[in-house]
């Protein structure tokens, strides 16, 4: 996700409208996993991974051709676009293998430490500067996630560091998506993102090959495009709003996995899960705010 500095309100913003956008994206999203974890009963995750791209790509080549006058093939930074593809694919494929074991809701929470890894990965990879404040929060959110995960109980089992591991590789992701700038346009960039990860996935995903059904294909197609056009919607949400005002309500998420898990898979987060929840939103809502600080103080100047 590219951040675009923008003065809050600015004339044109439809920050009610951006809300909704923003909202309805991650109602999309939460349900494309909820649905994911549902398929990996009778799937390998890796197939998962591979049809959802795959269906991304079907959707997407034609609206290519249709914006061919714009050439949206054509990119400025191959490698970066090849990268971020990678990293995109490994996050999705890790996400997806940890819903096979872990409840929807405490693999959603989980995955919300990425912002943490992207305030570390900004020093060494954007020579950004990331005072004391920033740091404790970066720990407060990792203590979060040990009291999820809980290594070394009883109930540990090593599916819960995979959305942490999601989280990583999405962190550099973003990191890599920032210094790539507004050097291409979206649907370059969506294109690119489609057609490394289903090249990338294809192979493993025949190697590990379960015969799929016809409703497992439909199934399979429905959470490619349900997940573009969650995509669509956050991408029109930032063009009525400020990412800084949408960052919060990505936490809906929670919300929504917890009565998805609760509804469909009998799964209700017990007692530290809820702890640890809090902690890793406390720390994701304050380096949000600090963010926020940081972009107003940079817009003013000194």
């Amino acid at each position: 996700m590219t951040t675009i500095s923008r003065a809050p309100y600015a004339v044109g913003d439809r920050p009610l409208k951006a809300i909704g956008l923003m909202l309805a994206a991650i109602m999309l999203f939460t349900s494309v996993d909820g649905l994911s974890k549902f398929l990996t009963a009778d799937y390998e995750p890796i197939q998962i991974v591979w049809v959802r791209y795959l269906a991304m790509l079907m959707v997407l080549l034609p609206l290519a051709a249709w914006h061919r006058d714009t050439r949206p093939w054509r990119t400025r930074r191959p490698l970066s676009q090849a990268a971020r593809g990678a990293c995109v694919a490994a996050s999705g494929l890790f996400f997806v293998s940890g819903l096979a074991h872990l409840p929807l809701a405490q693999a959603t929470v989980t995955g919300y430490v990425a912002p943490l890894f992207v305030t570390a990965l900004s020093i060494p990879f954007l020579g950004e500067q990331v005072g004391i404040r920033r740091w404790a929060a970066v720990v407060f959110g990792f203590a979060g996630v040990l009291v999820i995960v809980r290594p070394g109980g009883a109930s540990f089992e090593l599916a819960a560091l995979y959305p942490v591991l999601s989280s990583a590789i999405w962190a550099v992701s973003m990191i890599i998506t920032r210094k790539m700038g507004i050097a291409d346009l979206p649907l370059t960039t969506l294109l690119y993102t489609s057609l490394v990860g289903t090249a990338l996935t294809a192979a493993p995903a025949f190697a590990a090959w379960q015969p799929i059904t016809p409703a497992g294909w439909a199934l399979l197609a429905v959470c490619g495009i349900v997940n573009l056009l969650g995509q669509y919607f956050q991408v029109r949400a930032m063009s009525f709003a400020p990412v800084s005002l949408l960052a919060p309500f990505s936490y809906s998420s929670i919300v929504m996995a917890t009565a998805i898990g609760v509804l469909a898979f009998n799964n209700f987060p017990d007692l530290w899960t809820w702890v640890g929840a809090a902690l890793v939103i406390a720390s994701g809502l304050y380096t949000w705010h600090r963010e926020r600080v940081r972009a107003r103080d940079h817009a003013v100047g000194p």
